[in-house]
């Protein structure tokens, strides 16, 4: 099967005109299932746990963090969420309901977030090291600012904290701390491999998504070659999504993708139904 279940309505809004882009582009690139992940930042219900995290003071990176905040966040509850795919699905009865939520410290809060709620997944990504959103290519100066081997310890303490909350079905864009080009002169083994065995103890899947190849410097698949030798040989199941924003960007270099893991032994990706996993053969 073809499927992407990584994207978001953010860029628009809960209009079927703007959402039916998405379908068209995935008839167009003949894939048989989509899911939307819409960001937490959409929902009010998770503004606390920004505010709580979130680096916004009056520092260089406290100053953008309070803009982005305030820009386009937090206008669609979840309530409103479910209402608009529910008239999605009378239109495409197998559209999948999930989230991408970050990596908050209050693990707790965010279960009484999400628990009433029917998702077919949940996907936990890290989007913040220490209150800063290294992803942000406004603050990309302040990579310049942490050296790289507390990075990638820090990241991957907050992978390790996202599996041991067992709220999530599966890590999103594994190490795209690549993402700039900062990369290491240290040996990152034994990060990789505290990640993979995080993942595996968690029963958690590999979110294998081209975003960073076509949205960032990097031009690269996430997770990189490294990472996925090891979650291929610790049998790590995978999902291969686009991380689309806008609709012409649904199911982006999925054959590059299928080729990718292909190559690391990969013939299967996960379907999800109602926070239940099947595998079925990658095409």
């Amino acid at each position: 099967m073809r499927i992407d279940y990584h994207m978001h309505f953010e860029k628009g809004s809960y209009d079927e005109a703007w959402a039916e882009g998405f379908f068209d582009t995935a008839a167009k690139r003949h894939l048989d299932e989509i899911g939307i992940s819409e960001h937490s930042h959409t929902f009010p219900e998770f503004r606390d746990l920004y505010d709580h995290d979130l680096i916004l003071d009056d520092s260089f990176v406290g100053r953008f963090q309070q803009k982005w905040l305030q820009s386009n966040k937090f206008k669609y509850t979840l309530d409103d969420y479910f209402r608009f795919m529910e008239k999605l699905r009378k239109r495409h009865p197998n559209v999948k309901t999930g989230i991408e939520v970050c990596n908050f410290q209050q693990q707790d809060k965010v279960h009484d977030i999400l628990k009433d709620y029917p998702f077919d997944y949940i996907i936990g990504s890290v989007h913040f090291i220490h209150g800063w959103a290294y992803d942000s290519a406004e603050i990309k100066a302040e990579w310049d600012n942490i050296p790289l081997e507390d990075i990638y310890e820090w990241y991957t303490e907050e992978i390790e904290k996202l599996a041991d909350a067992g709220e999530y079905d599966v890590l999103g864009h594994p190490f795209n701390i690549r993402l700039f080009r900062y990369f290491p002169d240290f040996d990152v083994a034994p990060y990789l491999e505290r990640a993979v065995r995080a993942l595996k103890k968690a029963h958690m899947v590999v979110d294998v998504n081209t975003g960073t190849y076509y949205r960032y410097p990097i031009q690269e698949i996430s997770p990189y070659p490294d990472f996925m030798k090891r979650a291929a040989r610790a049998e790590l199941p995978i999902i291969l999504t686009s991380d689309a924003h806008h609709p012409e960007d649904c199911g982006a270099y999925h054959d590059e993708a299928v080729s990718y893991v292909h190559g690391f032994g990969y013939a299967q990706v996960v379907r999800f139904d109602q926070r239940k996993r099947t595998l079925v053969p990658l095409s």
